[in-house]
């Protein structure tokens, strides 16, 4: 018999039933453990230095931390089952699965804390029990729900903001089940990547905690079916009579999914482009952030960036981060950088841990990672906007 991976997860972790449903609908044997087993401190955490979750060791005895990476991993493996073959299916597979990992943390967070007298002790429960069971194991439990609650309003879950909220909640709620009313899954008769990222607050959060799943019962009870289907193994498609085993044919991306698209844009679009304005401004100086250009002889071309970030890590304390990088022009055809200038671009940045103490008696080096690159590059109004895309896309993933 092969040796199973191992899941490092929770079963209220948003994250962990993204990549839990991901290993099932696959038929990839695994065991799964808390974090506070004994296993993640001594063997699994020198490997992968953040106690986050969720968290796979490999049969091989490869320690992967994310749900995404968790995903990519096998999907590379497999020639990449789980994305539908035509351009259109991928790009709506590709929505679905930033609009649940990313878009949808909102309504999750309101729905778990902002209704106590339902979901307290259900959630307490699971906090609780995701501890090891030490004599600090009460006052854990309690300052990682705060922690939890506190991030719920920097996700934007205020007083003041509730109402539109639970609106735009509902309002998707029963698109999104005339859609499963007439398909078993977003794309057809299997789940793409989009259902696996949209299952991430649809289930531990949505789907699970008693008061959105009484909700989401009562109300779309088609969503909730797909909620259940997706944490079996097998198709689960019983009140299809006429059921397929594939995407849909012709690239076809279903009506039904148009309504639910529509409404996740109105709250959705409005904050991607505000960040995508938050990023333009980080470009000039600003308390978080240095850049300090410098020319080197005739044809050294240099710029230094020094940068300050406060950070929230899932599953851990507040940190902080402190980032240094060098990136190095060279012209190589002429003596400046204007158009057509072909050079070599280099490009090193250290980053450093502001505290070694993350939580939950984890500790992280002070030296967290170094990255460089080298690369011919031409200066081209072309090359120059693809750059700007690129940076752009990389502080969005930081």
């Amino acid at each position: 018999m092969n040796k199973p991976h191992i899941l490092y997860a929770m079963p209220h972790s948003l994250y962990s039933g993204r990549a839990r449903s991901y290993l099932m609908k696959n038929r990839i044997p695994f065991e799964e453990r808390s974090t506070g087993h004994e296993s993640f401190k001594a063997e699994v955490l020198p490997k992968s230095k953040l106690p986050t979750i969720p968290t796979l060791v490999t049969a091989e005895g490869e320690v992967i931390r994310d749900g995404a990476a968790i995903i990519d991993h096998f999907e590379t493996a497999s020639g990449r089952p789980c994305q539908p073959p035509g351009a259109r299916q991928q790009v709506i597979s590709a929505l679905f699965d930033v609009i649940g990992t990313d878009g949808l943390l909102r309504p999750a967070m309101h729905y778990r804390w902002n209704f106590p007298d339902d979901n307290l002790a259900f959630v307490r429960y699971h906090f609780l029990h995701s501890q090891r069971d030490v004599p600090e194991r009460e006052e854990k439990t309690e300052a990682m729900m705060n922690r939890m609650r506190h991030a719920a309003m920097i996700f934007g879950v205020t007083e003041q903001s509730q109402p539109i909220v639970e609106t735009l909640y509902l309002e998707y709620l029963d698109a999104l089940n005339a859609h499963f009313e007439h398909c078993p899954y977003l794309l057809g008769w299997r789940p793409s990547i989009g259902d696996f990222g949209l299952l991430a607050p649809m289930y531990a959060h949505l789907g699970r905690d008693p008061y959105p799943a009484r909700l989401m019962q009562q109300r779309a009870p088609a969503v909730y079916r797909w909620v259940e289907r997706m944490n079996r193994e097998d198709q689960d498609v019983p009140e299809f009579f006429n059921a397929g085993n594939d995407f849909l044919a012709n690239d076809e991306v279903p009506e039904t999914l148009i309504p639910v698209l529509k409404i996740l844009a109105e709250d959705f679009v409005p904050e991607t482009l505000a960040a995508a304005e938050l990023i333009d401004q980080d470009r000039e100086p600003n308390l978080s952030e240095a850049v300090i250009p410098q020319r080197v002889g005739q044809k050294g071309f240099l710029k230094h960036r020094f940068r300050f970030e406060q950070r929230w890590v899932n599953g851990q304390d507040f940190r902080t981060r402190l980032r240094y990088a060098l990136f190095a022009n060279v012209p190589l055809n002429r003596p400046d950088l204007t158009p057509g200038a072909f050079y070599l671009a280099l490009y090193n940045e250290l980053f450093i841990n502001g505290e070694r103490d993350v939580g939950g008696g984890a500790k992280v080096d002070f030296y967290d990672r170094n990255r460089s690159t080298a690369r011919w590059a031409t200066n081209s109004a072309t090359r120059q906007q693809i750059q700007v895309l690129h940076a752009a896309a990389h502080q969005c993933g930081e």
